[in-house]
């Protein structure tokens, strides 16, 4: 019962950290420093990454419409447009899928730490800040169709940065938009489909490189957990969507750069001084 309530305080913070740009694996790190699942060393490196898949169907799952490129009343143009939107996600993951598959070891082994995440957490907060307050970009593009591929391979540029922990896949992402002129909510719901083959790859590399290591051998507990956690995060995920959509089209991000910069000293400061 300990381990299931785990998993879901896990699932909890994946569902909120995925979308709010404050980074989800950051967040997922530090957690993991107070409260360890009981499972092995190798199965949580799986589960960190493939909880994420619950947080994506809650994309999906209310995005669908917006992302099948058939049905619903939709015309060819319609369709078109979709698939068109499709070919811009899909172009904005090729810098990201090149290097974090070429470095993903290195950056599992060098970067995943305490000291790493909070001074991202602490760097990016404050370009957040900046950001709106010096208010970059035009902010000329209102819709997702008037996405340009120049701006999504930008966009996929700026996703780089979430390779390093801490930094945040949707607070890259979003500041790129930002800067290269998307209106808020605009750059939030690119984010939000983004993520889905991002995730989706990640979730397939990760599941590889266990394979790999320990075979296809699974315990039911653990995938128990990880199927708790997945489902927790889809649930959330829906509400902190919501929430966040809601939210930016009154506010701007500053708050998120704020959390962020008050959350990093803090971790900073407890690994330093008292851990």
């Amino acid at each position: 019962m300990l381990e299931i309530l785990k998993a879901i305080l896990f699932g909890i913070v994946e569902g909120i950290t995925e979308w709010l740009p404050i980074s989800s694996t950051g967040h997922m790190i530090l957690l993991d420093e107070f409260i360890h699942l009981g499972v092995s060393e190798e199965f949580y490196k799986l589960f960190e990454v493939v909880i994420q898949l619950g947080a994506i169907l809650a994309v999906v799952v209310m995005y669908f419409k917006t992302i099948f490129p058939w049905g619903f009343g939709k015309t060819k143009e319609d369709t078109k447009n979709t698939l068109n939107l499709w070919g811009k996600i899909l172009v904005a993951c090729i810098p990201a899928a090149i290097i974090g598959i070429l470095f993903d070891d290195w950056l599992d082994e060098h970067l995943y730490n305490s000291v790493v995440v909070s001074i991202a957490l602490i760097v990016y907060g404050i370009v957040f800040i900046v950001i709106e307050s010096k208010n970059f970009g035009k902010r000329n593009t209102k819709k997702l169709n008037d996405i340009t591929y120049k701006q999504a391979l930008g966009v996929g540029g700026f996703q780089l940065l979430s390779l390093i922990p801490g930094t945040s896949r949707s607070g890259s992402t979003i500041i790129g938009g930002l800067i290269l002129g998307l209106e808020r909510s605009i750059a939030a719901e690119f984010t939000f489909f983004l993520a889905i083959p991002v995730m989706v790859g990640a979730s397939f590399l990760k599941l590889v490189k266990y394979v790999l290591d320990v075979g296809f051998v699974f315990q039911v507990s653990e995938l128990l957990l990880l199927g708790i956690g997945c489902l927790v995060a889809f649930i959330v995920s829906i509400l902190i969507i919501k929430f966040l959509m809601n939210y930016i089209r009154k506010h701007d991000f500053k708050v998120f750069g704020w959390y962020r910069i008050a959350l990093g000293i803090l971790v900073l400061a407890y690994f330093i001084f008292i851990k």
